[in-house]
């Protein structure tokens, strides 16, 4: 048995060798230090299932008073590390159009594959994180990963665009999250979830400052799941960043934050306006990211406003506050929306992003268009998918909560949804091409995209070892 902190100390250690090997061993094709780096953190996942139990919270003290490895926290921690894993083999796939805007060298292609592992142990560390200010210091280390992974490309002017964007908007929404905490640590003169979920208890308490600090905290969450209305930087951003990026952010930045979310939120559920709050967030959320998804001709945005969408679902299962739904439906989304973006690469790089450059897909690679056709319909909903039953699941949760308005307003969005999806589907299979040009894959891409559709496949019929994992 091994201690939880050790994985992150591991995934550490591996970012620092990965970056010191690219430093000195100049000659090497860096394409190694991204399947090194792939094979450290399988080592590192396999780490995972022979963990050692924490102590109570309510016993904790000194190191585990701020930072918990219960059954929850290791499996996302899990589920981080299987992100950046899938995240790497995308970048193998997008290293030529990076080595493209650095002609003539390989500099930068080496701190491409070392970032998201730091990123992936901020990402460890934030679904720990039960106090205030640990869950201050794993996001900035998140973010301020993912600041250099959007600009990465940086002559590209889009993605110049899209890191100062992203860099201007959460560094705002980190000075929420300190004057929310500020607020909360005032009130309680706590910053440990549990002591100030007890604080709260007390009827001396003033809960009326105590819950705008939640407030001021929800707005900075409320940014990293791109929640409205704090969702302004999310088109732009994805669109710019490098697609591997794009991806990483989708999942592995919304993951931790409903994490976050759900912990932080417990302390406050004793007071009756968080719920309301959180039902006009989803509401608004839900409404808005269907609704601008719609019109969209460009892959990487349309995928862009689903994510606000899929926030919006999330954000029913949290007003409910059902961990459990909320994980299915994380993990359905990690996998519909991995497949997606692994196919875009591989399709990008000789066509183009544009809904329009997928026309005739099922001729020029009929492995690719039917990888995209799952993740498409999964993400829309469709029977016998993980996306069917993550929506169900939620659904079912806010039917017995009796939240009736979520539930109408989710079920119309989700008819919206099937529109925009399938018009992709329609492209590969239903409009011609002249561009006949075979599609290549890789076999490592081959097999990572054939597990993604194996995954939302058995999912979506055999659910039971998702809940079996989450059990203490």
């Amino acid at each position: 048995m091994i201690t939880t902190p050790m994985l992150e100390i591991a995934v550490l250690v591996l970012g620092m060798v990965i970056l010191l090997v690219e430093a000195f061993a100049t000659k090497i094709d860096r394409r190694i230090l991204a399947f090194a780096a792939i094979a450290g953190l399988a080592v590192v996942l396999l780490g995972t299932f022979f963990v050692a139990p924490s102590p109570s919270p309510n016993q904790a003290t000194g190191f585990w008073s701020f930072y918990t490895a219960d059954r929850l926290s290791i499996f996302f921690k899990q589920f981080a590390l299987l992100t950046t894993i899938f995240v790497l083999i995308m970048m193998i796939d997008y290293a030529p159009v990076l080595r493209s805007s650095f002609p003539g060298t390989q500099d930068g292609v080496g701190e491409f594959f070392a970032v998201p592992i730091f990123t992936c142990a901020g990402l460890m560390y934030l679904v720990s994180a039960i106090d205030f200010v640990f869950i201050f210091i794993s996001l900035e280390l998140v973010t301020i990963s993912f600041y250099v992974l959007v600009s990465f490309t940086r002559r590209n002017p889009i993605t110049l665009e899209a890191g100062t964007k992203y860099l201007v908007l959460s560094a705002l929404s980190t000075a929420f999250l300190v004057y929310g905490i500020a607020w909360i640590f005032g009130v309680t003169g706590q910053t440990n979830l549990h002591r100030v979920a007890e604080a709260l208890a007390n009827p001396a308490t003033d809960r009326g400052a105590a819950l705008l600090g939640m407030v001021f905290v929800l707005v900075a969450l409320g940014f990293k799941i791109a929640a409205v209305p704090f969702q302004i930087w999310v088109p732009d951003v994805y669109q710019g960043a490098p697609t591997p990026v794009t991806a990483y952010l989708s999942v592995g930045s919304k993951a931790a934050g409903f994490v976050v979310l759900l912990r932080v939120l417990l302390p406050f559920l004793t007071l009756p306006q968080t719920q309301r709050l959180i039902v006009l967030i989803a509401l608004l959320t839900l409404i808005y990211g269907n609704l601008a998804a719609l019109p969209q001709a460009n892959l990487k945005r349309l995928l862009a406003y689903s994510s606000i969408a899929h926030a919006g679902y999330l954000l029913i299962g949290v007003v409910c506050f059902d961990a459990r739904a909320v994980t299915f439906y994380l993990v359905a989304y990690l996998l519909m929306t991995l497949l997606s973006f692994a196919v875009l690469i591989i399709v990008a790089q000789q066509t183009g992003d544009e809904i329009s450059d997928f026309d005739g897909l099922a001729q020029r690679s009929p492995f690719l268009a039917f990888a995209m056709l799952i993740g498409m319909v999964s993400l829309a909903g469709v029977p016998f998918t993980a996306g069917f039953l993550g929506k169900f699941y939620i659904f079912y949760t806010a039917v017995l909560q009796r939240q009736v308005v979520l539930v109408i307003v989710g079920v119309i969005t989700v008819g919206c949804g099937f529109y925009y999806y399938l018009k992709v589907v329609r492209a590969m299979y239903w409009q011609s091409t002249a561009n006949v040009d075979k599609i290549s894959v890789n076999g490592l891409s081959r097999l990572a995209i054939s597990a993604l559709i194996i995954g939302t496949i058995w999912l979506g019929v055999y659910p039971q070892p998702i809940f079996d994992a989450l059990k203490r």
